[in-house]
C-alpha cells in the first residue's frame, strides 16, 4: 500500500495562487506535481474561503500592538510611581526612627495587619524577635532576700568581693544566684570590696576628685574632720539608704539622713542639717561617690568654706571611723530588728544614734560617751 501523501500548508497556498493566476492550465500544474486536479481545485477554493481570516489576521495584530504600547504606557507609570513611593518610604522609615525609640515603633506593629510581621519590622527597622517578647516581671521577694544577705555578709567581711559573695549565698544561704546578679545587685546597694584595688576604672572627668587630706594629721579636736557616706540598710521587704555624718574625733553622730534614693539630695540635707546644730567642720572627708562628687555637694562645701578631702579609689581604710559605724550599727541593731515599714526604720535607727551618741561609753576617750567628748572638747 502506498504511503500517503503529505503537503505543508506553504505548498498548498503556493500552487492555490498559480492556478488563480490562470497564466498555466490547472491540469498542466496538476501533472507537474503529480497531483490531481480535483485536489488543486480543492486546494484552491479553501484558500479562496479562507483569504477574508489574512485580513482579520492583520487586524488582531494591530490590537495586539495597541495593547502593547498601551501596555508600555502602564508600565512606566507604575514604574514611576515605584521610584516615587520608594523615595517617600526611604524618607518617612529615616524620620520615623529619629522621632521614635524602638519601643515606640515596635507599638506599631499589627500581628492582624494584611503585611506580615517580618515585613513591618523590616520597613520599622526593628528586631522580629522583639514583638514576640514578653518581658519577665523581676521577682522583687527574692531581689529582697539576696539584696538583705549581700549586705549581711558585705557589713560581716567587707573585703569580700563578688566572686566570694556569691560562693557565700550559693553554700550557705542555698540562693540560686550567678556573679553577674550579685555584680548588679552591688551596684545598685552601693557597696564595694574594701580592698586597695589596681589598675581601677578612670575617673569621670566631669566631676572633680578632690584629694585625701589626712595624710599625717594630728586630729585632736572636734569639728576638724567629719566622715560621711552612705549605706544600704535591709528591711522586710525594701531597703532604704542611711546618710551618716560622724565626728572624727569624737565618734559623735553630727548627722544623719534616711532616703530610698541614692541621689544627692539626701547627702546635702544632712550635711546642711549638721552644720545648723553643730557648726562647721574644717574638713569633710568622703569616698568617691558620684553623690560627693556633684557639682551641688561640692560648690555647697565651697561656699561655706569647708575644705573637701576624699578617699583614695579602694581605700576604705581611709574612712574607716564611719565604715566601722556602720558596721556596728548593723550588726547590733538593724539586722537583730527586721524593720517592715521606712518609718518604724527611721525611729529605731534615731533611737540607736540617740543611745550611742549619749550613753555608750568609748574605752578611747576614758569610757566618756560621744557627746561627753564632744561638749568637752569643744568647750575647750
Amino acid at each position: 500500500m502506498a504511503k500517503r501523501r503529505v503537503y505543508s500548508p506553504e505548498f498548498k497556498s503556493k500552487l492555490a495562487l498559480e492556478v488563480l493566476r490562470e497564466e498555466r492550465p490547472l491540469g498542466e500544474i496538476a501533472n507537474e506535481h503529480n497531483i490531481s486536479p480535483n485536489q488543486l481545485r480543492n486546494w484552491k477554493t479553501e484558500f479562496l474561503k479562507n483569504a477574508p481570516r489574512a485580513f482579520s489576521e492583520s487586524r488582531d495584530e494591530k490590537e495586539l500592538r495597541a495593547k502593547e504600547k498601551e501596555m508600555d504606557e502602564q508600565l512606566d507609570t507604575l514604574m514611576a510611581k515605584v521610584g516615587q513611593l520608594t523615595i517617600e518610604n526611604d524618607w518617612l522609615k529615616k524620620n520615623l526612627n529619629k522621632s521614635l525609640e524602638i519601643a515606640g515603633r515596635l507599638k506599631l506593629v499589627s500581628k492582624s495587619h494584611k503585611l506580615t510581621v517580618s515585613r513591618q519590622c523590616e520597613l520599622l527597622e526593628v528586631n522580629r524577635t522583639s514583638v514576640y517578647y514578653t518581658p519577665v516581671e523581676p521577682d522583687r521577694e527574692f531581689e529582697n532576700i539576696v539584696k538583705g544577705r549581700l549586705d549581711y555578709w558585705h557589713t560581716k567581711m567587707p573585703y569580700m568581693g563578688v566572686r566570694k559573695l556569691r560562693d557565700k549565698l550559693q553554700t550557705v544561704d542555698n540562693l540560686p544566684v550567678g556573679r553577674k546578679l550579685i555584680k548588679r545587685f552591688m551596684s545598685e546597694m552601693g557597696i564595694y570590696a574594701m580592698c586597695p584595688k589596681p589598675c581601677l576604672s578612670k575617673r569621670n572627668k566631669l566631676h572633680k576628685i578632690h584629694p585625701y587630706l589626712l595624710w599625717n594629721i594630728d586630729i585632736n579636736k572636734v569639728n576638724q574632720v567629719w566622715a560621711v557616706d552612705i549605706t544600704y540598710i535591709k528591711m522586710g521587704k525594701g531597703h532604704m539608704y542611711l546618710t551618716a555624718i560622724i565626728d572624727w574625733y569624737s565618734r559623735f553622730l553630727v548627722g544623719w539622713e534616711l532616703s530610698d534614693t541614692l541621689d544627692t539630695a539626701p547627702v546635702l540635707a544632712a550635711v546642711k542639717k549638721a552644720i545648723q546644730r553643730h557648726g562647721k567642720p574644717g574638713i569633710i572627708n568622703s569616698d568617691q561617690g558620684c553623690q560627693f562628687t556633684s557639682d551641688d555637694y561640692t560648690t555647697y562645701l565651697k561656699t561655706e568654706g569647708i575644705r573637701q578631702s576624699m578617699d583614695g579609689k579602694g581605700r576604705w581604710v581611709d574612712n574607716v571611723v564611719i565604715e566601722r559605724w556602720f558596721r556596728s550599727l548593723k550588726t547590733e541593731h538593724i539586722y537583730p530588728y527586721e524593720y517592715l515599714t521606712p518609718r518604724e526604720l527611721r525611729a529605731g535607727i534615731g533611737k540607736y544614734i540617740n543611745e550611742y551618741n549619749y550613753e555608750r561609753p568609748h574605752q578611747s576617750h576614758g569610757y566618756l560617751t560621744p557627746w561627753e567628748v564632744y561638749v568637752e572638747k569643744r568647750a575647750a
